[in-house]
């Protein structure tokens, strides 16, 4: 099956994807390290999920004065970007959420110990936007 992405598809798909990476960063921890190891993840995704997010990001906007704001637009985009997935083609809807809980246990992952209590509540959040399309 040959799925076929419009341009605002792809764009909701990496802005739900990095903007994962970035709320994670945002909740504590290493930010710098977060967003990295995070963003290696990503990079690491295969088939149409990994085609898509290995494209440039035009339009994409991750800027927020606060990590509410930030959380208010990537959540909703990643819900989206699962409900797309499972219409269109399911196994890249699993593909989708693999990749992305990859990388928030990525960038959660401490140099000691575990993730810190934001990190961890972050983390259930974006688990709970991706799997609310399910």
């Amino acid at each position: 099956m040959s799925i076929t992405l419009t341009d605002q598809d792809k764009l909701t798909l990496r802005t739900a994807a990095y903007g994962a990476v970035t709320l994670m960063a945002a909740a504590g921890g290493s930010p710098h390290r977060s967003a990295t190891d995070g963003t290696i993840a990503l990079s690491s995704a295969t088939g149409l999920i990994g085609h898509v997010l290995a494209e440039k990001s035009k339009g994409m906007n991750l800027k927020s004065k606060s990590v509410a704001g930030l959380a208010d637009h990537v959540l909703p985009a990643l819900t989206a970007t699962m409900s797309m997935l499972e219409k269109q083609a399911p196994a890249e809807a699993d593909n989708f959420r693999s990749i992305v809980m990859m990388a928030i246990e990525t960038a959660a992952r401490p140099r000691k110990g575990e993730p810190s209590p934001a990190m961890a509540e972050m983390a259930r959040k974006i688990t709970g936007a991706i799997d609310a399309a399910r």
